[in-house]
Order: C-alpha cells, then sequence, then structure tokens
C-alpha cells in the first residue's frame, strides 16, 4: 500500500523493527516517500527471548541506522498491551506514523497493528502490504540490502541454512519452494527469519565474527559469539561486543549443539 505524507505524519515516524528483511525495507520505502523516521520501536514481550531476532543484534542496527532505538514491555492481554503502549508512543515521543513490514493478512486476520492504533490518533503506514513477495525479495536486493538466515523451521528449511545470505541464489531456491506449494517465499507463516547486516539506509555495517547455531524441536537459530560496527569504507572496526571481524557467516564454522537455551521467539512478526 503506498502511502503518502501529509504536513502532520511527515515528521514524527517510527518503525516498528525487527531487525529483518521486511522492517528494513518498510523502513527505506517509507523514506523514499517522504516520511522522516526518527526512531526504532520494538515491542517486547515480558516472557522469553528473541532467539530469531536478539536484541543486542536490533540495537547495534539502530547505532548503525543512527537512530535511538526503544523496547516496550508488552503482557497478557495483549490487545489491550498494544493499544496502551501505541498510544503511549504518541506521548512520549510525539510520534505520528508507525511504519510495519506487514505485507498481508496472516491466516485471514487483518493488519494488527492498524486495529490495535485505531484510536491513538497515529497513522500506520504498510508501504511493503499487497504487493507480491517475490516482487519485495527483487527490490530488496536491488536495493544493495544485505542479510541472512537468522532462524528456519523444518520441514521447510534445514539447519544448514542459518547463516546463508539473502542473495540471487538463496531467493531462487525459495522460489523454488513456493512453487512446490504450501511455502511462503517471504517466511510470513514462520518458514524462516532474517537479521540485516547493511543497506542504503545503513551508516555503518554489521560485521560478524563467530556464532554457532543451535535447535529446539523444529526451530533452528543463531547463537553470535561477536559482532561489530564497520565503517562502509574502512576494515577497521568501530565498535565491538566481540572478538573479530567478519563480513558474511558463510565463512565461518558452525557447531550444531543438541539442546538450546529455554524461551521463546517472542513473537515477532515474521521476516
Amino acid at each position: 500500500m503506498t502511502e503518502y505524507p501529509t504536513q502532520d505524519t511527515r515528521h514524527g515516524a517510527a518503525v516498528l523493527w525487527t531487525g529483518g528483511k521486511d522492517s528494513s525495507l518498510a523502513l527505506y520505502e517509507a523514506t523514499l516517500q517522504g516520511f522522516q523516521v526518527e526512531r526504532l520501536i520494538t515491542f517486547v514481550p515480558t516472557e522469553g527471548r528473541f532467539r530469531a531476532h536478539p536484541l543486542e543484534f536490533l540495537n547495534l542496527q539502530a547505532q548503525a541506522l543512527g537512530l535511538p532505538h526503544h523496547t516496550v514491555k508488552i503482557k497478557e492481554p495483549y490487545r489491550e498491551a498494544y493499544q496502551e503502549a501505541i498510544a503511549a508512543l504518541r506521548e512520549r515521543w510525539a510520534i505520528q506514523a508507525l511504519v510495519t513490514g506487514d505485507m498481508a493478512e496472516v491466516d485471514g486476520h487483518p493488519n494488527w497493528i492498524r486495529e490495535c492504533s485505531a484510536d491513538s490518533g497515529i497513522t500506520v503506514l504498510t508501504p511493503l502490504w499487497g504487493r507480491g513477495g517475490i516482487e519485495l525479495l527483487h527490490r530488496f536486493l536491488s536495493y544493495g540490502f544485505e542479510a541472512i538466515f537468522s532462524c528456519v523451521k523444518a520441514p521447510w528449511l534445514t539447519p544448514d541454512w542459518v547463516g546463508r545470505e539473502l542473495d540471487a541464489e538463496t531467493l531462487a531456491e525459495l522460489s523454488a519452494l513456493a512453487r512446490d506449494g504450501g511455502f511462503d517465499v517471504c517466511g510470513e507463516q514462520g518458514e524462516y527469519h532474517t537479521l540485516v547486516l547493511d543497506g542504503p539506509c545503513f551508516q555503518k555495517r554489521i560485521c560478524i565474527d563467530g556464532y554457532q547455531t543451535k535447535t529446539e524441536a523444529d526451530l533452528t537459530y543463531v547463537d553470535f559469539e561477536g559482532m561489530c560496527l564497520r565503517d562502509k569504507e574502512s576494515s577497521v572496526p568501530q565498535q565491538q561486543t566481540g572478538a573479530g571481524v567478519s563480513p558474511t557467516l558463510n565463512e565461518r564454522q558452525r557447531d550444531h549443539p543438541s539442546a538450546a537455551p529455554e524461551g521463546e521467539d517472542g513473537g515477532l512478526p515474521c521476516d
């Protein structure tokens, strides 16, 4: 859905941030439409932790983007909690518009954030809504974004997909799975999640050094051992949360422990 800025919503926009391809593409598309994104918001359930979207990684992305990142606690009952949290965004930070990476109804349900924002006075922007998955993935790559698969679900994808880059080769494989039926090429049914390392809106890129893959039930996900920010024109790391620097995960040796730490992915949207 294409949104056009008004005088009220042009400034004071925030992106609901998961760190994956959808929220990153929505952020960039919103800026192309004239919205001024001023901060990133991540809703965090009080129980569990994020496997596919580690908060430490999301914080590093925010630094790479040059934007403040805020986590907002959410607990049951979720509808009321989301309604209160969204209303508080306007009161606390004068947010006029929320940008989401939602692209279609999930299981026949309408847009959750739009519903919960109905009485808040905040405009919900969905720049990816109603557009084909293959089109969006090609657009994502054409803009120069770099992303890796951070979590995959069996039986759709095998554990060795974790750490692979989202590129032309993997896109062709995803497209083939979608043609066979039952697989959503964008992972909208939880088939996979991604994390973005770099893109046109990033001031710095994220580099990874060392990780393991961990498996619990039908999910396999990445567990980072070190990460840092690097200037795009330099090989010198700018900020480090672990040892070493590496541009991608594909070049790293990975381990596959049989059990993962307890906790849940936290209910972040698939991306």
